[in-house]
């Protein structure tokens, strides 16, 4: 199974909490591709730039899927790559959303986060956010809304969607 969102949308908290409830092993993407750069990923943006990190992102992502029979989350910017939603056929992708305002406060636009600084944080979120979301939707086994609610919430409406989504097949 794998998560997907923008930044805010909860993707390593609920990813964690699904494996857990699942009962499967968990792997975050960011957090391998900063064990084999040995570096933050804002670093990785500053000294390599962003083509090294979709670059390296990209790779992640493709020895993860082939590798991870757990919950996978995904980098917020993994859709950009054609060949990830390639990938991503066939697997079960849960899409987890977030709005604007609800995305800016749980980021908190922090520095740790590349692409939200700059001079208007919010409209590069929005920016974020428009240029996205179809690409999330292209991918998408089910899309859980993440505003108002709390991680164990999220969880639960995920297990329902997949659930509802299995009865359909």
């Amino acid at each position: 199974m794998v998560v997907l969102g923008p930044p805010g949308a909860g993707k390593s908290t609920v990813g964690r909490l699904l494996a857990e409830r699942l009962e499967l092993s968990f792997v975050d993407v960011d957090e391998t591709i900063e064990a084999t750069a040995g570096k933050p990923i804002s670093d990785i943006f500053t000294t390599d730039g962003e083509p090294v990190f979709r670059a390296m992102e990209e790779d992640a992502v493709a020895a993860a899927l082939d590798s991870h029979d757990g919950v996978l989350a995904l980098g917020g910017g993994a859709v950009l790559s054609e060949r990830t939603r390639r990938r991503l056929a066939g697997h079960t992708v849960v899409f987890l959303n977030v709005g604007m305002a609800e995305g800016v406060r749980r980021t908190g636009l922090s520095s740790a986060r590349p692409l939200l600084s700059g001079i208007n944080p919010r409209a590069t979120f929005k920016a974020l956010l428009d240029g996205r979301l179809p690409l999330y939707r292209e991918v998408a086994t089910v899309e859980v809304a993440t505003d108002k609610s709390e991680p164990a919430d999220v969880v639960t409406a995920v297990l329902a969607a997949l659930d509802s989504e299995a009865g359909e097949a």
